[in-house]
């Protein structure tokens, strides 16, 4: 702050600019807002609300630059760091927010809540070793609330620690019986037995709960422990009695979530209009990204697991870095699917160059070292061809698994609130039906933009299928591919527990436990054929 400036004028300037927002004035906020920075460049607050009032004005990449170069002076104000780090990684500039984190972390004798903070987004980075270590320090500096257990024992579920994860998880049950974020993924780490099971206990919690009909809170947790007793009762092998409670479940998680098929639609009929151009050969200097594409559950994670075990790959993760650098170099704030139509409205003036450049250099920090490193989110499906044009020498390979055993598996998943086509079978069919529709065209107007990968081949046959994969990226054969459960690096996933296990075919034809349940999705998908 200069030494001329009075504290009160810029205060009253701030107050003037936050009437402003409220009142939805945002040119106004923005001229108040630009002038507390030019009197006061260190003024953290002002760079973070300036980069709001600018994105909330459509400007994606202007409401960058306010908070890159707040980023290069950062005060000693650590609440105002997080906010900062929230904002630069959701503009993609995940460089310059590892770098405050790192900035952060030097803090000395840090409370138990900044730890946590710094965890949360460390995690949300895909950072799960550095997100552990923070987690470890949080819970011996006093950590305890329910949501901070929750994260330590999915933290401690990735690195590996199961039996670690369950005694956390078991001690949030014992002090919060209601906490059904942890009932259900206690039920997911460990299989239930006749000798050894939850069942009564999630009944008796499912007596005290309000009633179905209650608020979005109340109906999640509702669902939450519902979801807890079908994967018990499943376990067990009582399908008749499991299938009930996963109908309702899935009801309460479709009420909170509605799945838009109209807006499904739209995108894919604008992605297979959109003009597909020559893909090139181009190369780039640095790691080289392998893309993993598919529907969710298909054996994404699976064949993640067999790539990362070669010596020259190591896995990211699910980042959503492509969509997040594909949004920015086309100026659109993310709105979901009305984002994404805005997108390919503008196809043809995307400078694909620059896109496959800033993605690369906000990413390749995640090779460690490596040649190659694999970005595993099945939904890039659908930025195939923004892929193959700006980043032509990466890799896309295309998950495939017979669609009732991909369908039963989303079914039974429970994502949260997220996938909310995931909820319904009318609606899972009429997601994979668009799904279906959309890998044709990629096959059709790219030829060998992406290479299949048979599922069912790579549990039954996995030598000559890991094969072909590993040559279609350039990597030579090597054994520790066939060996994924030997993999120990972390892996954040709801399955990370049964892909630490070796290449096995119980995957295969599931859906069958549930046949007569599930004819009306057999029934839907077989009429999207026809």
């Amino acid at each position: 702050m200069n030494a001329t400036t009075d504290p009160r004028a810029l205060e009253q300037l701030r107050a003037r600019a936050r009437s402003h927002v409220q009142a939805h004035q945002l040119a106004q906020a923005q001229a108040l807002l630009e002038a507390i920075i030019q009197q006061a460049p260190h003024d953290l607050a002002a760079s973070i609300d300036l980069a709001d009032v600018l994105f909330r004005q459509g400007r994606l990449q202007a409401s960058t630059a306010p908070l890159l170069q707040a980023a290069r002076r950062l005060p000693r104000n650590a609440p105002l760091i997080i906010a900062l780090v929230q904002h630069l990684i959701a503009r993609g500039e995940v460089v310059a927010a590892r770098a405050a984190l790192d900035l952060l972390a030097l803090a000395p004798d840090p409370p138990a809540g900044l730890l946590v903070a710094q965890a949360n987004l460390r995690f949300a980075l895909g950072e799960v070793a550095v997100a552990k270590a923070l987690m470890d320090k949080a819970m011996a500096a006093g950590a305890s609330a329910p949501e901070e257990r929750h994260l330590y024992a999915m933290l401690l579920q990735f690195s590996g620690d199961i039996d670690g994860a369950c005694r956390v998880l078991e001690e949030c049950l014992r002090r919060w019986p209601a906490f059904g974020d942890a009932a259900m993924v206690l039920a997911n780490l460990q299989r239930q037995r006749p000798e050894s099971n939850r069942l009564e206990q999630w009944r008796e919690q499912l007596d005290r709960l309000p009633a179905a009909t209650a608020g979005p809170a109340e109906a999640f947790v509702r669902a939450e422990f519902e979801y807890a007793l079908f994967k018990t009762l499943d376990d067990l092998g009582r399908h008749d009695e499991a299938w009930p409670a996963l109908e309702r479940c899935n009801a309460l998680m479709h009420r909170l979530n509605p799945y838009d098929a109209a807006a499904e639609v739209a995108v894919t009929d604008a992605l297979i209009r959109m003009p597909v151009r020559r893909i090139g050969t181009a190369t780039s200097d640095g790691p080289t990204p392998i893309f993993i594409v598919g529907m969710p559950r298909s054996g994404t994670t699976l064949l993640d697991r067999i790539l990362s075990s070669h010596s020259r790959v190591t896995s990211a993760g699910e980042i959503i870095d492509f969509w997040r650098q594909l949004h920015w170099v086309a100026d659109v704030v993310p709105a979901k699917a009305k984002g994404l139509l805005h997108i390919i409205g503008r196809s043809s003036d995307i400078d694909y160059r620059a896109l496959g450049a800033r993605y690369l250099a906000q990413t390749q920090w995640r090779a460690q070292g490596r040649d190659f490193y694999i970005d595993k989110l099945p939904a890039n499906i659908q930025l195939v061809s923004f892929i193959r044009r700006a980043l032509p020498h990466a890799p896309i390979l295309h998950m495939v698994r017979e669609p009732m055993d991909t369908c039963f598996s989303n079914f039974k998943a429970m994502f949260g609130n997220v996938s909310p086509y995931s909820y319904d079978l009318e609606a899972l069919a009429h997601h994979h039906r668009q799904y279906e529709r959309l890998a044709r065209h990629w096959h059709d107007g790219m030829p060998g933009a992406m290479l299949d990968v048979s599922y069912a081949d790579l549990v039954q046959y996995p030598a000559a299928t890991i094969g072909r994969v590993l040559t279609h990226c350039g990597l030579a054969v090597e054994d520790a591919c066939l060996r994924p459960e030997r993999n120990a690096a972390p892996v954040a996933t709801p399955s990370s527990a049964q892909v630490r296990e070796s290449i096995h075919t119980r995957g295969l034809g599931q859906w069958q436990l549930y046949e007569r349940q599930l004819e009306p999705l057999r029934m839907a998908l077989a009429a999207g054929d026809s």
